[in-house]
């Protein structure tokens, strides 16, 4: 029995799921070269078909084109006529320079005096309104029409519509032109791309020259304009010039002027006036103090003291003593007081004078002083409106000089030449791509089927994610019709197919050597694995050695076995396990068939009902007893429960595996259902093996019984 649980599975597949794990982190570039051998011809195929649309592209639908080149070199130290900088100055050579350069070249105004000097806008490859529409064309403007998404066509004027063609052409103009500086240079390199030879060279070296006359007509203007400007400055300054002389001149013809120096002496005069002023106020105090003193002095000598007179000094003896001496001192004193009040009088009228003068000399000091500041800021204007004057009408003579002998910040280096093959389409480059391309992109669809693909190619990857042993290795019968596959095994004994039925048929017998399986039964996760052609083989190959064989259709829910067999007794497993009809009634024997076969039939019941039931258990005790072997073809796992509850009471389970097509999920889905049912699968089958498909995958020459010296051994 095979209802014992199997713990070996478990640690197999972990094991083998970690090892999986490690090879995942390292890339076999041997596997990687063998799965793009193996779609080689996909990727042939798809290699083939983009060079067929590259060069189908290239040689049909690509319009060629064809580059010519006009090369301009920047001139930076071009030497001067005259010295003005700010109007003809050169280009300073930076970087900045030349990428403005670049820029000036591709600017729509350059463009524009282009298309008009060469009416591109009547030339059907610029001004895409005169050519024919394309058909891709026609079909998006009859769909567009027919969801109602074209617009009404709005109303412009004549001269708007010229303007907006125009605008059309110097944009398509600009992507015709390719502007690119030379590295570590001050070439301007000028490549134009057309439909027509000439026309490129042509563009091209117009651009070149209208880009040097642009330079020209720029400093023409720029020194037109400072003309113009000079001129009216020159005038305006020489007017004002005019205006500031006369100014000058009649301010001193009405100013009695003097100069500094005199003005300075002035000012010393002025200051011993007052120093003058001063001492006469100082001599004044002290006459008057000195009278003062006099007038109250009480006794001779007090008086001659104070006055210092020596006449009064020689009658000072004789005033005590004579009268007449006496009087005469009286009388002197008198004279003396009396010419003190003269001196204090005339010394206020000198004051007086001194300072009136001081008065006068101080306003005639102010005014011409005041006038002297006017003097002088008359010169300095007049002296800067002359130096202004002089400067312009000098920038305005080099001005007038430079005037016409304007020189180019740039000249043409090299004319195009006519190109005599076109530049695209590069037909070499575009099938080299192509083929690189097709490689990659048939690479990349093998690689992601090999990755979407889950089927088992080999009985060692099926082994190493089960942790089952494979039983057989069965290639797919060459036959049309499941009718006719035993006819083939048994006219073709030493074919692939029947050899590989004889290594299922020892591999089973082998897998309990002490006491062979009896009772086998043969299920798949789903339908169209093979299972039934495999069951039908081994019941066929073993009563070929001399065992007694029962065959049961244990699938009577789709009962397949009538398509094997010409003709069916009209009862079957349903009668028999009912007790309606005994077994040998009910048996199928055919002469190419060597076991007996026992049918399934329609029923009622439910199947898994009727396998549970203990008449199914006794009638499996039964024929273990009559048969050597006894053969049940279940349904699949993942679709009824009839399997595992047959698998309760059999020896062998053989589970069968579609070759390349059964996935991993639903193998192990089923495996899991057998494991939580306590039960053990025996083996398992890889079927329906395509040889070919084997070594277009790499396995041909190297695996198994389908290398390339199996042929020695076969005949098919």
């Amino acid at each position: 029995m095979t209802n014992l649980p199997n713990n070996r599975h478990f640690s197999d597949s972990s094991n083998s799921t970690v090892a999986a794990d490690k090879s995942d982190d390292v890339v076999d570039l041997s596997a990687l070269a063998a799965i793009l051998w193996r779609g080689k011809f996909l990727i042939a195929l798809v290699m083939g078909l983009f060079t067929l649309a590259a060069g189908y592209y290239s040689y049909v639908l690509a319009t060629p084109t064809y580059t010519s080149a006009s090369v301009v070199i920047l001139e930076t130290e071009g030497e001067r006529v005259v010295d003005l900088q700010s109007v003809v100055g050169g280009l300073s050579g930076d970087a900045v320079a030349v990428n403005s350069e670049v820029e000036v070249l591709k600017s729509r105004s350059l463009m524009g005096k282009v298309v008009d000097r060469m009416n591109l806008i009547d030339d059907p490859e610029f001004n895409a309104a005169l050519r024919d529409p394309s058909q891709i064309r026609k079909i998006k403007d009859y769909v567009k029409q027919q969801l109602g998404m074209v617009g009404r066509p709005s109303e412009i004027s004549d001269s708007e519509s010229d303007r907006q063609t125009r605008d059309r052409v110097i944009t398509r103009l600009i992507s015709a032109v390719s502007i690119r500086n030379v590295p570590n240079t001050l070439v301007l390199r000028i490549e134009v791309e057309t439909e027509n030879a000439k026309k490129s060279a042509e563009i091209a070296d117009i651009i070149a020259e209208l880009y040097v006359l642009d330079q020209l007509e720029v400093k023409f203007e720029a020194t037109e304009q400072a003309t113009n400007w000079l001129t009216e400055r020159v005038s305006d300054l020489q007017a004002e010039l005019e205006q500031r002389e006369s100014e000058l001149a009649e301010f001193s013809s009405s100013t009695d002027l003097v100069s500094a120096d005199a003005l300075e002496f002035q000012e010393v005069q002025l200051k011993d006036i007052r120093d003058r002023i001063v001492n006469s106020e100082e001599n004044i105090r002290s006459l008057e103090q000195r009278y003062e003193n006099l007038s109250t002095a009480t006794s001779p000598e007090e008086i001659v003291t104070l006055s210092g007179d020596p006449q009064l000094r020689r009658l000072l003896p004789q005033v005590e003593s004579d009268e007449e001496a006496a009087a005469a001192f009286e009388e002197r004193v008198e004279f003396v007081l009396s010419r003190t009040q003269t001196d204090i009088l005339r010394s206020r009228q000198q004051l007086e004078a001194l300072i009136g003068s001081q008065a006068d000399m101080s306003d005639q000091l102010a005014s011409q002083s005041q006038d002297l500041i006017r003097l002088q800021q008359l010169t300095r204007e007049t002296e800067a409106t002359r130096a202004l004057y002089e400067y312009f009408l000098t920038r305005l003579k080099e001005t007038a000089a430079q005037h016409g002998i304007q020189e180019a910040d740039s000249r043409i280096l090299s004319q195009s030449v006519v190109p005599g093959a076109p530049a695209t389409p590069r037909k070499s480059l575009i099938l080299a791509v192509a083929i690189s391309l097709g490689f990659l992109v048939g690479s990349s669809l093998v690689l992601l089927n090999e990755a979407l693909k889950k089927g088992f190619r080999t009985a060692r990857d099926l082994e190493a994610f089960t942790g089952y042993s494979v039983l057989g290795q069965i290639p797919q019968i060459p036959v049309r019709g499941r009718r006719h596959t035993l006819t083939y095994l048994n006219e073709k004994p030493s074919s692939e197919a029947a050899e590989a039925i004889r290594n299922l048929r020892t591999s089973v017998l082998l897998s309990n050597v002490d006491n062979p399986p009896k009772i086998i039964i043969s299920t798949s996760a789903v339908p169209g694995e093979g299972k039934t052609t495999n069951i039908l083989a081994l019941a066929n190959n073993l009563s070929g050695l001399g065992k007694k064989v029962l065959l049961i259709e244990g699938d009577i829910r789709r009962r397949t076995f009538n398509q094997y067999f010409d003709s069916s007794p009209s009862g079957g497993l349903v009668s028999v396990i009912a007790g309606h009809k005994t077994l040998n009634e009910v048996l199928h024997h055919d002469d190419a068939f060597g076991a007996d076969v026992l049918l399934g039939e329609k029923t009622s019941t439910n199947a898994a009902d009727l396998f549970a039931s203990e008449r199914f258990k006794q009638f499996l005790k039964t024929v273990r007893q009559e048969y050597d072997v006894v053969l049940i073809d279940t349904p699949p796992v993942l679709v009824v429960p009839d399997a595992r509850i047959i698998a309760q009471q059999a020896d062998a389970v053989l589970f069968t595996v579609r070759w390349d097509s059964t996935s991993q999920q639903q193998v192990e889905e089923s495996l899991r259902i057998f494991h939580n049912s306590k039960q053990r699968i025996t083996g398992l089958i890889l079927s329906q093996i395509n040889p070919k498909r084997m070594k277009a995958y790499g396995y041909g020459g190297k695996y198994g019984a389908y290398a390339g010296y199996g042929s020695k051994y076969y005949v098919n």
